[in-house]
């Protein structure tokens, strides 16, 4: 079990393959674990260096009683010292849902720690300050519920089906720091990127499929991909299909 010290919070990590390959660093999405990536990292461990973490109030992961420590800003610098700890200079960025939107996050602010984007089941935010407004009253919806029903609240996605968490109280901070969303930098960033990104969405993940459609529009070298007979899980639920996408992605 690997701990990264951030100011006396303890983030968990995982570091999977050998140092001197290309590395790829993924993020889960909000309410689910780094444990969400074990097909991937399975068929990508021989090839790449992979390391897969536990956010903030997730997992195994510390759960500060501040809220004021739970910020995209800070998850974005706890994936640029995951990079540092893993002697990754530059690396493929990716992540699934939250984690998508803080991969895009994260280029916005390290493009040139950046070789590649991957963006599975995710969005990138608004322009709008009412669609934001919307998202984000659903984000305190979820930390209610948590702080309300406990971990009972997690629900039977199956992402978050095989999740462990140490703290309900962690994952209601996370959703109002983390998962609500305070402006649109991200989705401005969009024409900017350069680097070679897939964009992939399962075909039953219906709340995704207009993003996956936007972001593939307009970044400009980017690759769209849908998975067939899989819902906002992609990943667990077509591993198979999805690695092939990955792979055939990276190889290029």
């Amino acid at each position: 079990m690997a701990l990264l010290d951030r100011d006396g919070i303890n983030i968990y990590y995982e570091v999977h393959g050998a140092a001197d390959n290309p590395t790829i660093l993924l993020s889960h999405g909000y309410s689910a674990t780094s444990a969400m990536w074990r097909a991937q990292v399975a068929a990508l461990k021989d090839q790449y260096q992979v390391v897969v973490w536990d956010m903030r109030g997730h997992g195994a992961s510390d759960s500060p009683e501040d809220g004021a420590l739970y910020s995209e800003a800070l998850t974005v610098e706890d994936m640029a010292a995951l990079l540092d700890v893993a002697g990754a200079q530059q690396a493929i960025i990716g992540g699934l849902s939250l984690g998508g939107y803080m991969t895009l996050a994260f280029h916005a602010t390290y493009p040139q720690r950046c070789l590649a984007l991957m963006l599975f089941d995710t969005g990138p935010g608004y322009k709008s300050d009412k669609g934001r407004a919307a998202w984000n009253q659903t984000a305190q919806l979820r930390a209610r519920a948590f702080e309300t029903e406990g971990l009972a609240a997690l629900g039977e996605s199956e992402e978050v089906r095989i999740a462990q968490h140490r703290s309900a109280a962690g994952l209601a901070l996370a959703a109002r720091g983390m998962l609500a969303q305070v402006n649109d930098r991200v989705i401005q960033s969009l024409p900017t990127i350069q680097v070679k990104t897939l964009v992939l969405v399962g075909d039953q993940d219906e709340p995704f499929i207009v993003p996956t459609d936007y972001m593939s529009g307009k970044i400009p070298n980017a690759a769209k991909v849908v998975i067939e007979q899989a819902g906002h899980a992609s990943n667990i639920d077509q591993p198979a299909a999805f690695n092939q996408a990955v792979l055939e992605f990276l190889s290029a």
